[in-house]
């Protein structure tokens, strides 16, 4: 007998509340995008921003103050420090702007002046990445997380409308567009806006309705981490990129399960049942695998969040809220654009014979 969270009888009205719903996600959506712009963007790390960073462990704990009146004689622009990882480590991450010397001169100078505290130290690590390369790393990150969106709605539209073709000429089209646009040198942040914009409106104008419900909670998830992290004042980096990458994955594998209750339904003895639903029931049907399936996840995020230490605690952070938002969205937002542009009981019914 397998394992069961919720009772097989279950029939909570899920998209009674989807205007509920809807409300809560654009006000997070809104709060995360004000909080950026107050900021001025978000607070990308190294990686992005380029500068240096260098890791430091004392034999015993340090006010952040001292520390940094000891480095005012290293020359060290913008000069930031915070506590890293475990609090019982005495590690500290200081971070500064980009500077033209060679790494193991700054690494030399910042030893002599914190040989001052008169303390055991150790640099356990100095990265250095200059402005051009973190500008790079950006770029790419941008691409990485236009070109997952479009492959997905590519396969979500074969998948599950056998509109294979559709698809890939669209792919194409948004392909050579954006290379078209690179090549005239428009931002690329922009270009990927324009271009995320344009899937969405293509999914709809082409009819791809479960292509642009799962594209929606995606983009709803990556939105609503990403505001996180900038209210949180968190360091937006490579680790949280592979973070936002991974929740796009992870949600859209709970998408695809309910799509493919809710298809289901829609071909089976059901199929004459308003979509509304349709839709509720198939949620219902698949909420005990989705429960479980996330809060198995749940429990190595949090254990990671809470043992893995500084190095993977973004990482760990943006799975963190992506995976709880990610449930959300694939219940919530997934299936109400689907009610709101799915095919009438009329054209079900025209639908019922296809082929899967």
């Amino acid at each position: 007998m397998g394992l069961e969270l919720i009772k097989p009888d279950t029939n909570i009205n899920f998209m009674g509340k989807r205007k509920i719903a809807a409300s809560l996600s654009i006000t997070l959506i809104l709060i995360g995008i004000i909080s950026i712009i107050v900021k001025g963007g978000l607070n990308y790390g190294i990686d992005f921003a380029g500068g240096i960073n260098i890791q430091v462990k004392f034999a015993q704990p340090l006010p952040v103050k001292k520390i940094k009146k000891a480095l005012k004689d290293a020359h060290l622009k913008g000069l930031r420090i915070q506590r890293y990882g475990q609090k019982d480590l005495n590690q500290y991450l200081l971070r500064a702007g980009v500077s033209d010397e060679q790494p193991e001169i700054i690494r030399h100078r910042v030893a002599d002046c914190l040989k001052k505290l008169k303390v055991p130290f150790e640099i356990q690590r100095l990265e250095m990445i200059g402005p051009k390369i973190g500008s790079e790393l950006k770029n790419k990150a941008l691409e990485a997380l236009f070109y997952a969106v479009l492959l997905i709605s590519i396969y979500i539209s074969g998948r599950f409308e056998q509109k294979w073709g559709t698809a890939a000429i669209m792919a194409i089209a948004l392909s050579t567009g954006v290379y078209i646009l690179k090549l005239l040198h428009m931002p690329v942040s922009i270009l990927i806006i324009a271009a995320i914009i344009i899937t969405l409106v293509l999914c709809w104008y082409l009819k791809l309705n479960y292509a642009l419900g799962a594209v929606v909670a995606l983009i709803h998830d990556v939105l609503i981490t990403v505001g996180f992290f900038s209210l949180l004042n968190r360091e937006f980096d490579l680790t949280v990129v592979a973070g936002l990458l991974t929740i796009i994955g992870y949600s859209l594998n709970d998408t695809i399960v309910i799509f493919d209750r809710i298809r289901e339904n829609l071909r089976g003895p059901k199929k004459k049942k308003p979509l509304f639903d349709i839709i509720n029931e198939s949620i219902n049907q698949t909420l005990s695998r989705t429960l479980l399936t996330s809060g198995t996840t749940l429990l190595v995020v949090v254990a990671m969040l809470l043992l893995g230490g500084g190095v993977i605690f973004n990482f760990a952070l943006s799975l963190f809220i992506g995976i709880i938002v990610g449930t959300y969205s694939s219940i919530y937002i997934a299936g109400s654009i689907l009610l709101g542009i799915g095919p009438t009981p009329e054209k079900r019914a025209e639908k019922v014979h296809q082929p899967a």
